[in-house]
């Protein structure tokens, strides 16, 4: 069966403005608060299953300016995943692409800030992760229906701070 197609209203202009505003609201309250709010997303598959969020920073590879981003994550021992998913857009999103350029940088769990490095999940690794990532939120295999992209999985190591 072929899964339905990405809802063209998911694409109007408006909505990256609606999702970085959103998004800076949430980055400002998740700090503000620790993380107590803005800490678990409960949109979409998140309705009926929380999941935990995260901040990541990144550096524009380009600019040079210092973004942060709220994203979904996933615990796998000492290190942490995300999924560039963009909502199954056809492009990765800047943060990937940012840190594909820079990987070293910082995450923020709770009220704990973190240096991780990013590194891109190999073939393998992504084919172990997935799995466990779409239990965490289901919408990430709908993502990946709506893209030709392979979605990347990112995995965030610590590093030690310097």
């Amino acid at each position: 069966m072929t899964p339905p197609p990405r809802p063209r209203q998911l694409d109007h202009p408006v909505l990256p403005k609606i999702f970085r505003l959103v998004g800076r609201a949430q980055v400002a309250v998740y700090r503000r608060t620790g993380g107590r709010i803005g800490g678990t997303w409960r949109i979409g598959a998140g309705f009926r299953k929380p999941v935990p969020t995260l901040l990541l920073e990144h550096r524009g590879r380009r600019t040079g300016k210092q973004f942060t981003v709220p994203l979904l994550y996933l615990a796998d021992g000492a290190d942490i995943v995300v999924v560039a998913s963009q909502g199954g857009l056809a492009t990765h999103p800047q943060w990937y692409r940012n840190l594909c350029a820079d990987p070293e940088t910082h995450i923020q769990i709770g009220p704990t800030r973190r240096a991780v490095r990013a590194v891109v999940a190999d073939a393998g690794q992504r084919a172990r992760l997935w799995p466990a990532l779409v239990d965490l939120y289901a919408d990430f295999d709908t993502y990946q229906s709506w893209t030709e992209r392979e979605i990347p999985v990112v995995v965030l190591r610590p590093r030690p701070t310097t």
